[in-house]
């Protein structure tokens, strides 16, 4: 799911919002005692992260919660009535969101475990699965007006196999947006950028009345990650 999140979290203070001297200087960690390198540079992040800290003060499992709202607000993807599903769901923040702006058919799923949130089904499978894609259906009651999708693949530092894997799980679920969703339903999904983001919005313009490529605020200025924006299935 998002290779923003580590196995292991830890909470830590709200940033400074004093003056700016006060943000000037990146608050460090006093340790690395038993973490991992990246461990610590995510932990360090988070410190000096507004978005974590907001995230933490309105209780959204993850910072992730703030890329689905501005894409909200600036698309209007979410409306009474819909059925949305939500791939790649943990740890759960869009399933927060989503809840919170009136979402009531809501289905995720993750391989990973997702505490629960009540009136949400979330299914422990894997997306890839074939079983999957009906079991989702089954749940949400019906097709979809919606599909979220925030799957990243896990890495293995192999720049040829990461990129095939990150072009699969695009692939595979703009290819289950194609089966299952109605008529004028819209899909979003992260990428990132580089050659694949050109084929596949290529392969969804096909599709849509309007594809664009959006890049969150909330997503890092160092990560390449963006988000395709699909709206007006052409079924």
């Amino acid at each position: 799911m998002n290779e923003e999140e580590p196995p292991r979290k830890r909470m830590v203070r709200t940033p400074t919002r004093g003056d700016d001297n006060a943000r000037a200087t990146p608050a460090r960690l006093k340790t690395a005692r038993g973490r991992t390198p990246s461990q610590q540079a995510w932990l360090e992040r988070q410190i000096n992260d507004p978005f974590a800290a907001e995230a933490r003060a309105k209780g959204y499992r993850s910072r992730a919660a703030f890329k689905l709202t501005e894409l909200d607000d600036r698309l209007h993807l979410l409306k009474r009535g819909m059925r949305v599903l939500d791939l790649g769901c943990a740890p759960g923040g869009w399933l927060q969101v989503a809840k919170q702006r009136g979402i009531t058919q809501i289905v995720g799923v993750d391989l990973l475990d997702v505490d629960p949130i009540s009136g949400i089904e979330i299914l422990k499978m894997d997306f890839t699965d074939p079983a999957c894609g009906p079991a989702l259906i089954k749940a949400l009651g019906g097709p979809p007006d919606l599909i979220l999708s925030d799957i990243a693949p896990n890495t293995v530092g192999h720049k040829q196999t990461d990129h095939i894997r990150i072009v699969g799980l695009i692939e595979a679920a703009a290819d289950f947006a194609f089966e299952v969703l109605k008529p004028g339903g819209a899909f979003v999904a992260k990428a990132f950028q580089g050659g694949e983001t050109v084929e596949i919005l290529s392969l969804l313009k096909k599709r849509f009345d309007k594809v664009q490529h959006i890049k969150p605020r909330a997503s890092r200025a160092e990560s390449s990650e963006v988000y395709l924006a699909a709206t007006g299935f052409k079924g």
